[in-house]
């Protein structure tokens, strides 16, 4: 198969599909970005930066169809001690000595000795994970408004219920579009994505990270 084949391949093989992957994983990722910030107690320009590059670097170097390619609450919960002991310069280098060890994971082939790893072990971590991501939203719902309950609801209700309708679109797209245009035309007065931290309008300056 020549180079332009398998680009071809690769890059337009179901454009639809593609496309409307990459919408969600935009529309979703301000704000996942922001809230796992929140989480790991780091300012909310730090994870719109990084998961920006990580999501940028995969779409050209390639994945893995079950690879997290943005934030993600695992992460999150665990470097928030890491943040709150050390400051955010270790954040850094703890991200970096991660992917040094994935690296070598990978060229050692570790990851098939995963299968050592019992279900239950597995899914008590996805569980608890679940569990610490709940509990670190609550914040945001303690307290709020009759509006943000309602709109909590619709959503959940559009996720789960809007694929026994129809599969044409991925229904957390569904879902966001519906629930923004609802809030933007009524008026809601609900929190937004601005509320959780400010946007940042210029790029970081890289440099290894300093020791305190």
């Amino acid at each position: 198969m020549s180079v332009i084949a398998s680009a071809r391949q690769q890059w337009l093989a179901n454009p639809r599909r593609e496309l409307l992957a990459g919408t969600v994983v935009a529309l979703a990722l301000i704000p996942e970005a922001i809230a796992f910030s929140i989480i790991a107690g780091v300012d909310p320009a730090v994870g719109l930066y990084a998961s920006f590059i990580i999501a940028t670097t995969i779409a050209f170097a390639g994945g893995r169809p079950a690879m997290i390619s943005a934030a993600t609450g695992a992460m999150a919960l665990l470097m928030g001690g890491l943040v709150r002991d050390h400051g955010l310069e270790y954040l850094f280098a703890a991200s970096l000595l991660c992917g040094v060890f994935q690296v070598l994971i990978g060229l050692l082939r570790l990851g098939r000795y995963i299968k050592f790893v019992s279900r239950s072990v597995m899914t008590g971590f996805v569980n608890a994970l679940a569990i610490l991501i709940f509990l670190a939203q609550m914040p945001e719902l303690v307290g709020a408004n009759w509006q943000t309950f309602a709109m909590t609801g619709a959503g959940l209700a559009i996720i789960y219920l809007f694929p026994r309708l129809t599969r044409a679109a991925p229904s957390p797209l569904v879902a966001i579009l519906v629930l923004t245009a609802v809030a933007v035309g009524l008026g809601l007065d609900v929190r937004t994505v601005g509320d959780m931290g400010q946007m940042p309008r210029t790029l970081p300056s890289f440099h290894l990270p300093r020791s305190r």
